[in-house]
C-alpha cells in the first residue's frame, strides 16, 4: 500500500449514504480513508470492499486490535479478507499479539499500523506512559508503520526519532482536536483528519483550505 496524499479521511459518519456523499466529495484530494467501527457497525463490514471498490482508494481499517494472539489473528484475516489494505493494531498487548498480526498481514499481503499513543487526553494517563516503549518494540519487531499523536507534539517528535526517517507515522487529532496540520507534518508523513472535514458543510471546501494552508508551508 502507497498512501502519496499528505491528508487521510476518517470516515467514522453512521449513516452509509451520508458516508459515501462526503468520501465522494473530497475524493479527490485523498488516496486513502480510515474506517473504523462506527461506520462499520452501522453498515456492515463490507462497506470496506465497498469503499475500496467505489472510491479506488487505500482502506485502512483502524480496529484498534488488542486480543491475545489467535485472536487477534482471526479479526486480522476477516479484515483483510474485506478488502481493508492495513488495520492498526495496539502495541500494548505485547510482541506475541503484535506478532500474530504481522504474520497475517505478510502472508496476505497486507499491513499493519502499531498504535503508540492516542490524541485524546485520558490517553496520558496509561498509554501516553508507555507509548515510547511501544515504538521501540515496534522497532525490534520490524514494524515500518506507526500512528501517534498530532496532539501531543513532543511525543511525536520522540516517537519518529525511534522508529527513524525510513519508517511511516500517520497522525490523528489535527482540527477539532487541537493538532496543528503544519507542525505535524514536520515529523508524520500524513494527518488523520475525520470531524473538521466530514462535519463541514462544505467538506470539499474544508480539504481545499487544508490543502492550500499546507501548500503556502511547503
Amino acid at each position: 500500500m502507497e498512501i502519496k496524499n499528505d491528508i487521510i479521511l476518517a470516515m467514522d459518519l453512521t449513516d452509509p449514504m451520508e458516508a459515501r456523499r462526503v468520501t465522494g466529495e473530497v475524493r479527490d484530494y485523498i488516496d486513502t480513508v480510515k474506517i473504523g467501527y462506527p461506520l462499520v457497525l452501522s453498515a456492515g463490514i463490507g462497506c470496506v470492499q465497498e469503499f475500496k471498490e467505489k472510491f479506488k482508494c487505500n482502506i485502512i481499517a483502524d480496529f484498534k486490535v488488542a486480543d491475545i494472539p489467535e485472536t487477534n489473528e482471526k479479526i486480522c484475516e476477516i479484515t483483510f479478507n474485506y478488502g481493508a489494505d492495513a488495520i492498526i493494531i495496539h502495541g500494548f498487548t505485547g510482541p506475541d499479539s503484535i506478532g500474530a498480526c504481522v504474520d497475517i498481514a505478510d502472508k496476505m499481503g497486507r499491513e499493519v499500523f502499531l498504535l503508540t499513543d492516542m490524541s485524546h487526553p485520558g490517553s496520558e494517563r496509561f498509554l501516553g506512559k508507555v507509548s515510547e516503549d511501544i515504538a521501540r518494540l515496534g522497532v525490534e519487531l520490524g514494524i515500518k508503520n506507526y500512528v501517534a499523536p498530532a496532539t501531543r507534539i513532543e511525543s511525536l517528535r520522540q516517537i519518529r526519532g525511534i522508529v527513524g526517517d525510513e519508517a511511516f507515522i500517520i497522525s490523528p487529532g489535527v482540527g477539532v482536536q487541537g493538532g496543528g496540520a503544519i507542525e505535524t507534518l514536520k515529523f508524520a508523513d500524513a494527518l488523520i483528519i475525520g470531524r473538521t472535514i466530514y462535519l463541514s458543510d462544505d467538506p470539499r471546501g474544508t480539504i481545499e483550505e487544508i490543502i492550500g494552508l499546507l501548500e503556502d508551508v511547503y
